[in-house]
C-alpha cells in the first residue's frame, strides 16, 4: 500500500487569507477574551514583530494597526473537509488527521498514473484553492504524515525503506505528546530511531500502552484505525465577512469563492445543483436567496453568474456580516456534450452560462425552452417549460411547428427522410393517419410535410428546420 498525506501547516490561516486580501499584517486569535493568544500570523505581520504564541495586549503594544481574526473550529473545520474533498477525486480511502489529510493511492495508480503524476495533481488542485502544503508518501498513513512534516516531497517506497527514513526523525515532528517528549528527553532520546530500540517492556512501564500502539501504527505492525472520509450528500457552508457590508455589489468577491467551492466539491462528487439557497445573515434575522437552474449544473462560472445575478438585484434590508450557502440536493450531472473543434468566437459565454445570466437578468420566467409532452400528435406534443419537468424528443422534429398544416405550394420537393408513420388520436374521435417526410424544397428550404399514407402529392407543410 502507499499512503500520501497532505500535511497542511497554515490550515486555518489559508482558510481565512483565501476568503479576504488584507493589505496589511493579520493575526488569528483564541483563547479567553482577557487573555487572547495568537496562533497565526501571515507574513506582513510577522515582519512588523508579531510572532505566534503572543498575547493579543503584547502584540497591540508593539504594533498600533492590524486586523484580528477570531480562530473559529467551524471554519477550521470547513477547510479540512474542502480538501479531504478534493483527496476524494483520487481515492475512495481518505482519513483526517490533525492538519493533514492522507489517502491511499496505490490502487489509483492504474487510473491516475504514477505516483509522480499523481502528486502533480495534488500540488495542482490544493494550489488552486489557496492552501500551502507538504506532501510525502509511505506504507502507512502515520508513516506519510511524519515524513511529511520532516521532508517535503518525501517517498517511501517500502516498510524497510519508511523505517529507515523515520529513524532519523526528531521527536519533535514525530507528532508525539509533549509530556512523552519531555520525559524521553530526559533520557537523551532525540529521535524516533533511539526510541525504536528501547526495551517495550520499559516504555510500557514509564509511558503507557499509548506510545506503543502508535510506534505500531507507524511501522504498520496494526492498523490505523483511522474513520474513512465520506463527501456529505448536502452543502451548508458559512463564510463571516471582515466588515460589515451595506451595498449588495460588494459581496461579489465571497459569493465568487462560496460558489467556486460549490464547483470544486460538486466534480469531486461527480454531482450537480439545481436549486442551492444563498443566505445574506444580518446582526439580527437573515435574507434568503433562492437560486434555480434550468438543469443540474457544476460549472463555477455558471454557478457563480447565477448567484451575483440574483444577489445584485437585492436592496439589502440591514448590513450583511456573513454569508451562507445551503444545497439539500445534489443530483447527477450529465456533461453537455461538445465539439472536437469548437468553432465559438473568442470570449463567447458557453450557452449554460449565457442562459443563467439572461434569467439572473430578466427574471425567473423570461427563458424558457422547448419540451414535449405525452400527445404524440405533433400539434399537441410541445409545450414552453422550464425545463425540469420536461425533455426533448429525440426524434427529428423542426424547430418552427406552424399552428396548423397548410398546402405547400411551388415545385415537388426532394425527400431527404421518412415516411415516419404517425396514427393516434382514437381516444377522444380526433385521430390522425399521416406519413411525414422531410423534405428540401426548390428555394433550399428543408422542411416538415406528410401527406395521406400511400400517396406522395398534396404535400401539407407542417414546419420549418432551422
Amino acid at each position: 500500500m502507499l499512503w500520501a498525506c497532505l500535511l497542511l501547516p497554515h490550515l486555518a490561516l489559508d482558510g481565512v487569507l483565501r476568503q479576504r486580501a488584507p493589505e496589511g499584517p493579520l493575526v488569528l486569535v483564541d483563547g479567553p477574551p482577557h487573555a487572547r493568544t495568537l496562533v497565526a500570523v501571515n507574513a506582513a505581520a510577522r515582519a512588523a514583530g508579531l510572532r505566534v504564541g503572543q498575547r493579543l495586549a503584547a502584540a497591540q503594544a508593539l504594533l498600533a494597526q492590524f486586523e484580528v481574526v477570531p480562530c473559529e473550529a467551524r471554519d477550521i473545520a470547513h477547510s479540512h473537509a474542502l480538501l479531504a474533498s478534493t483527496a476524494y477525486r483520487y481515492s475512495g480511502e481518505v482519513c483526517l488527521l490533525p492538519k493533514a489529510v492522507v489517502l491511499e493511492v496505490s490502487r489509483s495508480q492504474s487510473l491516475f498514473g504514477a505516483w509522480p503524476q499523481i502528486a502533480r495533481r495534488l500540488h495542482e488542485d490544493v494550489d488552486a484553492l489557496g492552501f500551502r502544503h507538504r506532501l510525502a508518501a509511505a506504507p502507512t498513513p502515520h508513516a506519510a504524515w511524519v515524513l511529511a512534516g520532516f521532508q517535503d516531497g518525501i517517498v517511501a517506497e517500502s516498510p524497510a525503506h519508511s523505517q529507515r527514513l523515520l529513524e532519523a526523525v526528531p521527536l519533535e515532528r514525530a507528532h508525539l505528546r509533549a509530556r512523552d517528549i519531555e520525559t524521553l528527553a530526559r533520557m537523551g532520546i532525540r529521535t524516533l530511531g533511539q526510541l525504536w530500540r528501547l526495551p517495550r517492556a520499559g516504555l510500557l512501564r514509564r509511558l503507557g500502552a499509548e506510545v506503543l500502539d502508535y510506534l505500531d501504527r507507524l511501522a504498520g505492525d496494526v492498523p490505523a484505525g483511522l474513520p474513512l472520509y465520506q463527501p456529505p450528500d448536502q452543502v451548508d457552508w458559512g463564510l463571516e465577512l471582515p466588515f460589515e457590508v451595506e451595498n449588495a455589489a460588494a459581496l461579489v468577491f465571497p459569493l465568487r469563492r462560496l460558489t467556486y467551492d460549490l464547483a470544486a466539491y460538486l466534480s469531486i462528487r461527480d454531482g450537480g445543483v439545481q436549486r442551492f439557497t444563498i443566505g445574506l445573515e444580518h446582526r439580527e434575522g437573515a435574507t434568503s436567496v433562492d437560486i434555480g437552474l434550468l438543469s443540474p449544473e457544476r460549472e463555477p462560472e455558471v454557478l457563480f453568474e447565477a448567484a451575483r445575478g440574483r444577489v445584485a438585484t437585492l436592496t439589502l434590508p440591514a448590513p450583511v456580516v456573513a454569508l451562507r450557502l445551503m444545497a439539500n440536493h445534489l443530483p447527477p450531472f450529465v456533461p453537455e456534450g461538445r465539439d472536437l473543434f469548437d468553432e465559438r468566437p473568442v470570449g463567447a459565454l458557453p450557452f449554460a452560462q449565457l442562459r443563467e445570466r439572461l434569467r439572473a437578468r430578466l427574471g425567473e420566467e423570461a427563458v424558457t425552452q422547448l419540451c414535449t409532452t405525452h400527445d404524440p400528435r405533433p400539434e399537441r406534443s410541445q409545450r414552453v417549460g422550464g425545463g425540469e419537468d420536461g425533455s426533448i424528443d429525440p426524434l427529428p422534429r423542426p424547430t418552427w411547428l406552424l399552428p396548423r398544416p397548410m398546402p405547400l405550394r411551388g415545385a415537388s420537393p426532394r425527400v431527404l427522410a421518412g415516411p415516419e408513420r404517425i396514427e393516434t388520436g382514437w381516444w377522444d374521435g380526433e385521430t390522425v393517419c399521416r406519413d411525414y417526410y422531410i423534405v428540401r424544397t426548390a428555394q433550399g428550404q428543408k422542411a416538415w410535410v406528410f401527406c395521406p399514407p400511400g400517396e406522395q402529392d398534396g404535400w401539407m407543410l407542417h414546419g420549418w428546420f432551422a
